[in-house]
């Protein structure tokens, strides 16, 4: 019953798109009627998944496709995992778009409507497909309708690159998986992933399964160094665009690895998570660190979302690690830690997106160097983004810090595994996890400080809005999720318990029996009370603010600030974004390619400029991408010829293949 709304949710998200095509240019329409439209539905399938976990799968065969493959769709406790993130979080980012969008910026708002909604619909298709071929249906309409929404703004040259770069690299990673299901079929080419379950593979066809998968689905999520899309993509894209990419569409490609590993292949060698645990590790710190030098706040975010793709990923390393190695218990709880990241990226990195979203709007500006004090003008975006912030940056008692916390408490076991080498080096992994976390909380407190702390750093600001009702809504929306699924993780992991069960057969169990305490090792030796800390933050709060305006300060005193010996003190005296990063870049310079332009001697108006660029795209990419075009030169010779040419190629082609076949 669940699996069949759930196909009438994901029709009716289609349907609105299409409506929106009847008032193509009616901003009205679209905006304040579709778009809420499209909320709505987004919650409806939140509570949809949210009530199938504790159901036995649910399968369905569709009529619709080709003559001899229907879709094949099957509700289960990871298809609900993915869904409810998806229906959680395109409920916040909708009821903004609703508010967001304005008139003559790029695709009219009636087609923007159409590519939006078939974008949420394809997503929600891949994570119900039961079979290679509506799989595929899915993940084809999600990237191709994601690429129509990159490319919003088409007139500018710099997005239709970052949106011809994003298309290259999604078919790129879909021939790997189209790859990895043909391996997993095994000649019986039935399609669907039942008989992909019952088929026995050797371990050398179950290992290129694995990383064709590993390198298809790591090319959506971005890992390093398939991630050279991520940073141009989504900046191009519209605000909420953006949000729905770093926060939902990165997670069906999680969905996808994890569908692969422990459903379809269901008994993982134990060192194929070295490798997933390896690039997991290094995508963290990669994106972190470039995150840290960054003076544009969405190509900020976007580094931060490969590094919480890193952090994913590690975790997703460690679980097929325990689980190759017999350890369910430890298993199942890397692969909540795993879970509840993909649920609280989705929601913070959303949330911060739709903020820089609001700040685009109001300002005009994405540079981090023209920003600041914009938390006098708009406090309701000011505030609501703190709330990300403190989340992302894994301060408790909000969610970012739950996920990471479970991921550290798996790291600590890891003197349990069989194997003194892996002994050896995983406790480098939880030494590189707590340095990435570490450099999260530095990104963002240069993201917050800069944008809205401070003096503004140009005249214009003063002009700046606070975010409309329905953004502010939407906001909200994302806040309210980060702040539940920090205070309830008890109750979230029941929920995931279902999803571990099902794919390890092994669960965290009854470890943690208070709704109020969260105690998930298999010792008991660690605990977690948010609601307990959230209380005696508070006191020691009130506390100290009581002390300092009552027992200290017993009347009120006002004063000019200290100028630190200065006469003036203005915007230009404060620290700026590049300021923030300079000992990041000095630090880890051996990963980043830098340009310095240098001022001109006797300039009256000297300029120096410093640009960051990535070492992986200068070394790998544009030299592949100078050979390609090379070869495209050689072959377009062949268009310059005759017709009796083309004739005698197309015969000598045809006895060539006439021969192999005989």
């Amino acid at each position: 019953m669940n699996l069949s709304f759930c196909i009438v949710l994901l029709a009716a998200w289609g349907a609105i798109g299409i409506a929106g095509l009847a008032r193509a240019r009616s901003i009205e329409f679209v905006g304040r009627l579709l778009f809420p439209l499209g909320a709505l539905v987004g919650f409806a399938l939140a509570l949809c998944a949210l009530t199938s976990f504790a159901l036995p799968p649910e399968q369905l065969v569709l009529p619709i496709g080709l003559p001899d493959l229907p879709f094949h769709l099957r509700l289960d406790a990871l298809s609900s995992v993915f869904l409810m993130l998806l229906g959680v979080t395109s409920t916040g980012v909708s009821l903004f778009a609703a508010g967001y969008f304005r008139k003559g910026e790029g695709t009219p708002p009636g087609l923007l409507c159409l590519q939006y909604h078939l974008f949420l619909a394809g997503m929600g298709l891949v994570l119900l497909a039961d079979d290679a071929y509506s799989f595929m249906v899915g993940w084809e309409t999600m990237a191709i309708s994601s690429y129509f929404l990159v490319v919003s703004q088409h007139r500018l040259p710099e997005i239709r690159r970052a949106g011809f770069l994003y298309f290259v690299m999604a078919h790129v990673g879909a021939l790997c998986i189209l790859l990895s299901f043909g391996v997993l079929q095994g000649g019986d080419w039935q399609l669907t992933f039942d008989s992909m379950r019952g088929t026995k593979l050797t371990p050398f066809t179950a290992s290129l399964a694995f990383f064709l998968a590993l390198i298809g689905f790591g090319a959506k999520a971005g890992l390093v160094p398939l991630h050279v899309w991520l940073p141009e993509a989504h900046p191009a894209a519209p605000s909420p665009v953006s949000a729905l990419m770093s926060g939902v569409m990165l997670k069906t490609a999680v969905y996808g690895v994890l569908r692969v590993t422990f459903d379809l292949i269901g008994d993982p060698a134990w060192w194929w998570g070295l490798i997933a645990l390896a690039l997991g590790l290094f995508s963290a710190f990669y994106g972190v660190i470039f995150a840290a030098v960054q003076t544009d706040m969405k190509r900020l975010l976007a580094w931060s979302s490969i590094e919480n793709i890193g952090v994913i990923f590690t975790g997703f390393g460690l679980t097929v690690i325990f689980q190759g190695l017999g350890m369910g218990a430890l298993a199942a709880l890397a692969l909540i830690a795993t879970l509840y990241h993909c649920l609280n990226h989705a929601v913070m990195k959303s949330l911060l997106f739709l903020g820089t979203g609001a700040v685009l709007h109001a300002t005009g500006q994405r540079n981090l160097g023209r920003l600041g004090g914009l938390i006098h003008r708009m406090p309701w975006v000011a505030w609501l983004t703190l709330v990300g912030v403190l989340a992302i940056a894994g301060l408790p008692p909000l969610n970012g810090f739950v996920s990471e916390w479970l991921l550290l408490q798996s790291f600590l076991f890891t003197d349990e595994v069989p194997r003194p080498f892996v002994n050896m080096l995983l406790p480098v992994g939880a030494a590189v996890v707590a340095l990435c976390a570490a450099l999260a909380g530095y990104v963002m407190v240069k993201f917050f400080g800069v944008i809205f702390l401070g003096q503004p750093r140009e005249a214009a600001l003063a002009d700046a809005h606070d975010a409309s009702l329905l953004e502010r809504i939407g906001l909200g929306w994302l806040a309210f999720a980060c702040i539940a699924l920090g205070l309830l993780p008890v109750q979230v992991i029941g929920l995931l318990d279902a999803t571990s069960f099902e794919l390890l057969g092994a669960t965290l169990g009854q470890r943690a029996t208070e709704w109020w305490l969260l105690a998930p090792t298999p010792t008991g030796a660690a605990s977690y009370g948010p609601f307990a800390f959230l209380v005696v933050a508070a006191l020691i709060i009130t506390a100290t603010l009581y002390a300092v305006s009552r027992l200290y300060h017993r009347r009120v005193r006002r004063g000019p600030a200290w100028d630190c010996g200065f006469a003036r003190l203005d915007s230009r005296m404060q620290d700026t974004a590049e300021g923030f990063g300079q000992p990041i870049r000095h630090i880890f310079a051996g990963f980043f390619a830098v340009e310095r332009e240098l001022p001109v001697p006797d300039d009256l108006a000297p300029r120096y400029r410093v640009t960051v660029s990535d070492r992986i795209w200068r070394g790998a990419y544009e030299p592949l991408g100078g050979l390609v075009s090379r070869v495209a030169d050689l072959f377009a010779v062949l268009q310059r010829g005759r017709i009796a040419a083309y004739l005698l190629f197309s015969f000598v082609t045809l006895l060539v293949l006439l021969a192999l076949v005989l």
